[in-house]
This record gives structure tokens, C-alpha cells and sequence, in this order.
């Protein structure tokens, strides 16, 4: 490939090539754990009584919540985009959601 050549899954920008994909572009994502804060809290009577987590599994772009054996809902903070979506459409009083505190969370980074 000579330097004018970008790979098939390239799109120029003004800074080069970006990655394609989705998950391409995500990787290069960087996530600074708040270990012991978490920015995620689910009150899990809420939440199995609301049936929070057949709205919070599918709907989170990181796949952060997943739902276990023994019906409590899991939330892998430490991959949160900090999008807001899981907030958006939660069931009142299921989840506890604030930014992590400064300089922790997700660092996008891309080009």
C-alpha cells in the first residue's frame, strides 16, 4: 500500500483515516475504572419488580447490564459510554446514574 492508499475499512477525515466500524472505533476507547465509586447503582427490588432489565439489556449500546441466572440485573460499569440511555429508560427508582468523577470513565479517542 503506498502512503495515497487507505485500507477498505478506512473513510478519510481532515485528521486520516478513521476505522469503519463500530466496534473498530471503540477499541480505541480508553476507560479510566473509579474502582470502589461506581457511577451505576441498581436497586434490585426495583428492578425485578418493574422489570427493568427487559429494558436495560437491550438497549445499552455498551452492553453493560446483563441479567443473571437468579434474576438480578448487572451493570459492568466499568464499560459505560456515559451515553445516558439506561436513564432515559429506566423504570423510576431502578438505577442510580451520575458522570464517575473527574478524570475516570470513558475517554473517547479517534483519528
Amino acid at each position: 500500500m503506498t502512503a495515497t492508499q487507505q485500507p477498505a475499512d478506512a473513510r478519510p477525515t481532515d485528521r486520516g483515516p478513521v476505522p469503519a466500524s463500530v466496534p473498530a472505533r471503540l477499541a480505541a476507547t480508553a476507560f479510566v475504572t473509579d474502582e470502589g465509586h461506581p457511577h451505576i447503582v441498581i436497586d434490585q427490588q426495583v428492578a425485578r419488580a418493574t422489570g427493568a432489565a427487559a429494558v436495560l439489556v437491550p438497549i445499552c449500546p455498551a452492553h453493560v447490564y446483563s441479567l443473571a441466572p437468579d434474576g438480578t440485573l448487572a451493570a459492568e460499569y466499568a464499560a459505560c459510554l456515559e451515553c445516558g440511555t439506561c436513564l432515559a429508560v429506566a423504570p423510576a427508582g431502578s438505577l442510580v446514574w451520575h458522570y464517575p468523577r473527574g478524570g475516570q470513565g470513558v475517554a473517547y479517542r479517534e483519528g
